[in-house]
């Protein structure tokens, strides 16, 4: 008799978690990792790295650099961030998110955008 699925360790995709801490502290640093990896737990995802980024400024730091190229390995499935903000400022952040998604990798949020008083506004109507 085979043993099903639900109860054979079926390791998850492969996710690679991306953090922009410019200036903070290892709390914070601990806690947003902490975070990733609750994510990664209640969505059945194997963090299989984390990319720290800590130099403002630079759009292809070694930490981007090194997310783009795990994101070329077959098992690769997608990228973890707590927000957006995280792939840097604005137009940063756009540039960096149409590579990864590029590479059809997923970009995971944990923390998404708050609703706009626009989105409210569509829900009661």
């Amino acid at each position: 008799m085979v043993a099903l699925t639900e109860r054979t360790p079926v390791p998850g995709p492969d996710v690679y978690g991306f953090l922009r801490l410019t200036r903070t502290t290892r709390s914070r640093r601990r806690a947003l990792s902490a975070v990733l990896d609750e994510y990664c737990r209640a969505h059945e995802l194997k963090m299989a790295a984390l990319f720290v980024e800590h130099a403002p400024g630079d759009f292809y730091s070694p930490a981007f650099v090194g997310l783009l190229d795990t994101l070329a390995l077959p098992d690769a499935y997608g990228v973890v961030i707590p927000s957006l903000g995280h792939l840097g400022p604005s137009r940063m952040a756009t540039e960096r998110r149409r590579i990864i998604l590029g590479f059809g990798a997923r970009l995971m949020q944990v923390r998404l955008p708050a609703p706009t008083f626009q989105d409210a506004d569509r829900c009661l109507s």
